[in-house]
């Protein structure tokens, strides 16, 4: 793994707790923030996919960022998310990140836009790089996004000044060697690789490290991928990925992915940090999953790092 940077290490793009009527439990978000540090992860992706940005209130997202940036005092990096469908929008959300206390905004793929050719992605993001008014990091979901970046666009999009970090969860080899190419031109790049099951794999390519959504409960385990894969110790940085991935598919509901946000939010229950499982999206719970998470808890299979954590995916 190559040198440490700002924006470097080992990240969250952390779930957002929500009461049982789909809105934001304020309460909660010191709990969110000490359970973290607990982790001892790095920083914190606020309203992202996993964070539920896209569909919260605008009032909301705001409080989310102004309550945990209070809550973290420091101890914590703290990136907001910047999306929509024109600069002039996303700048808006830029600059009320920056004034609730963000260090970095993260511009995914926009929801919905009309006429989206390579050319015009490009011109959106060249844009807000140009005139935001944080350090940019850029997130590529790859083809998950409603409007996937091009490969072509994408890698020009890694050389733009005001680039600090790139969240990659494209899966695309080809994407991860245009922005490894990028970080040689700029050192300060930080490249974090946001594939939850791909962690050990990047890390030896050179990424700089991780932002995972399952950070609030793998963090320590991603740290001991970085950990071995900086050491040269192959062999452990394999063991824990495996180990990890053996988690996910425990919480998540099984390589299906059945529970994905419900399972996150219900591990959080368990140990008091969330008030409730309830999710945007309607990710169910199902019995299994239920099962297989109180095993987990129970068990203490969960948030200490360990080779050979139970399976119940």
């Amino acid at each position: 793994m190559s040198t440490a940077k700002r924006f470097s290490g080992i990240w969250s793009a952390t779930p957002t707790p929500l009461r049982d009527d789909g809105t934001l439990d304020s309460p909660a978000l010191s709990r969110l923030v000490a359970h973290h540090q607990k982790l001892k992860v790095d920083g914190l992706f606020l309203g992202g996919t996993c964070g539920e940005g896209p569909w919260l209130r605008d009032g909301e997202r705001r409080e989310l960022v102004r309550t945990v940036g209070a809550e973290a005092a420091g101890n914590l990096r703290i990136a907001g998310q910047g999306a929509d469908n024109s600069a002039a929008r996303i700048l808006d959300q830029i600059d009320r990140a920056r004034e609730d206390g963000a260090e970095v905004a993260i511009m995914a793929e926009p929801y919905f836009l009309l006429n989206a050719t390579p050319e015009n992605l490009n011109r959106l993001v060249t844009d807000v790089a140009k005139r935001s008014s944080l350090p940019l990091g850029l997130y590529n979901r790859g083809q998950n996004a409603k409007v996937p970046f091009p490969q072509e666009t994408a890698a020009a999009l890694c050389q733009l000044e005001n680039l600090v970090l790139v969240k990659d969860s494209s899966l695309d080899p080809a994407f991860r060697q245009a922005a490894l190419a990028a970080r040689a031109a700029n050192p300060g790049l930080s490249l974090l690789n946001g594939d939850e099951f791909q962690c050990a794999a990047y890390l030896q390519a050179g990424y700089d490290g991780l932002m995972l959504g399952g950070s609030i409960f793998n963090g320590a385990y991603a740290r001991k991928i970085a950990e071995a894969v900086a050491a040269g110790d192959t062999a452990a940085a394999t063991a824990y990925d495996e180990a990890l991935k053996e988690l996910n598919f425990a919480v998540y509901g099984g390589p299906k992915i059945t529970c994905w946000l419900s399972g996150l939010k219900y591990l959080m229950v368990r140990p008091g940090v969330f008030p409730t499982w309830t999710n945007s999206l309607n990710y169910p719970l199902t019995p299994e999953c239920r099962a297989a998470i109180d095993r987990l808890v129970e068990t203490d299979a969960i948030f200490t790092p360990r080779l050979t954590p139970t399976k119940d995916a």
